[in-house]
C-alpha cells in the first residue's frame, strides 16, 4: 500500500497549488491538469489575466 506522502503531485495551471493523486484519475493521471472542477471551470479567467 502506498502512503500519502509518496503520491505523485502536479501544481494546478489555474491556482498554482500542489495537488496529490486521486483514485479516480488512475487511467488519465498524465491528462490532470486542474486540481478541481472550480479550477476547471474558471481556467478561462486565467488565461486571460496573463
Amino acid at each position: 500500500m502506498t502512503r500519502k506522502e509518496n503520491l505523485p503531485s502536479k501544481i494546478c495551471i489555474t491556482c498554482n497549488k500542489p495537488f496529490s493523486w486521486r483514485k479516480k484519475w488512475k487511467k488519465v493521471w498524465d491528462e490532470v491538469k486542474y486540481c478541481s472542477e472550480k479550477c476547471r471551470r474558471n481556467k478561462s479567467r486565467k488565461d486571460f489575466e496573463k
